[in-house]
């Protein structure tokens, strides 16, 4: 069952500990959501599950009830003590005191390499069930797509404007490189929305939550991964230009030739008219083009 609102005052009292708005810290106290969250994951007993931002253990608490393995990552040292007081003792939690990722391009090795070696112990998935921090969302999201270990489902609350972003079709203003790559990458859904009240501290706006499961068999190479990557981050870097100003730069002009002839793209078009699949074409053409191998 959710914490209440006066059960965590009480704790961050004790700890001497206020909400950081620097961490984005909003604890859910709503505990027919938190259901959610946890039943929307599929949960089983050989799975391990990675929690970011667990403040005061009220998730991390019903992901035990199901998971074989829980690692918690907490940046805030007051949360992180509270959550070690808690769980320390549990030979099926592990508490890892720091941010969840070393750069904003890059997920934390210690984080990696120890979701690694429970999986190895219990034979499972990986996967990520989370209250995400807002600040966190969007970076984390980037990193756990594109990484090698494979972490699958993803269900998280998000800031409502963020998962509006991930879920946005071409044309629409908010369709970017975070749509892309998560359309491109893995089958999106929205499990509920979140009204501010069911946080506390409240936030000014209201969030939603995503089942995000990543492709594995039916997805990109890595190869075309990093290709697409590539490509969405030079043409959304600059937005208001077409095409065919964007991708001048980046190819020679054989290469660039050839997708001119090939007619599978409007040129002429800006990034945020060019369709998921586009992108993914444009992707694996490259890598055919310039080498690679196939998708």
């Amino acid at each position: 069952m959710a914490q209440t609102k006066r059960e965590i005052q009480a704790l961050l009292a004790a700890a001497g500990i206020r909400p950081l708005k620097r961490f984005g810290q909003h604890f859910l106290i709503d505990g027919n959501l938190m259901g959610k969250l946890v039943s929307g994951a599929g949960v089983k007993r050989d799975d391990v599950v990675l929690e970011v931002g667990p403040g005061t253990g009220s998730l991390t608490e019903e992901l035990l009830a199901l998971a074989g393995h829980v690692v918690a990552v907490e940046i805030d040292r007051g949360l992180a003590a509270i959550c070690r007081a808690r769980f320390g003792q549990c030979d099926r939690a592990t508490l890892i005191h720091g941010d969840i990722l070393a750069r904003k391009s890059a997920l934390a090795r210690e984080v990696l390499q120890t979701l690694e070696a429970r999986r190895h112990r219990l034979g499972g998935r990986i996967m990520m069930v989370a209250n995400l921090p807002y600040q966190v969302a969007t970076p984390l999201l980037a990193n756990l797509l594109m990484s090698d270990l494979p972490v699958s489902p993803l269900c998280f609350t998000v800031q409502a404007e963020v998962a509006e972003r991930i879920l946005a079709p071409p044309g629409d203003k908010t369709y970017g490189q975070v749509s892309v790559m998560a359309q491109a990458l893995a089958r999106i859904r929205r499990v509920a929305r979140v009204p501010p009240e069911a946080f506390w501290p409240a936030p000014k706006v209201e969030s939603t939550m995503l089942r995000v499961d990543v492709r594995q068999e039916d997805g990109p190479t890595p190869e075309i991964r990093r290709r697409l990557v590539a490509l969405v981050q030079a043409c959304f870097g600059h937005r208001r230009k077409t095409m065919k100003s964007n991708l001048r730069p980046l190819l020679d002009d054989g290469t660039f030739a050839r997708i001119e002839a090939d007619g599978r793209w409007d040129l002429g078009d800006r990034p945020e008219q060019i369709t998921v699949s586009q992108w993914l074409d444009l992707a694996r053409f490259l890598a055919v083009v310039l080498g690679g191998g196939r998708s």
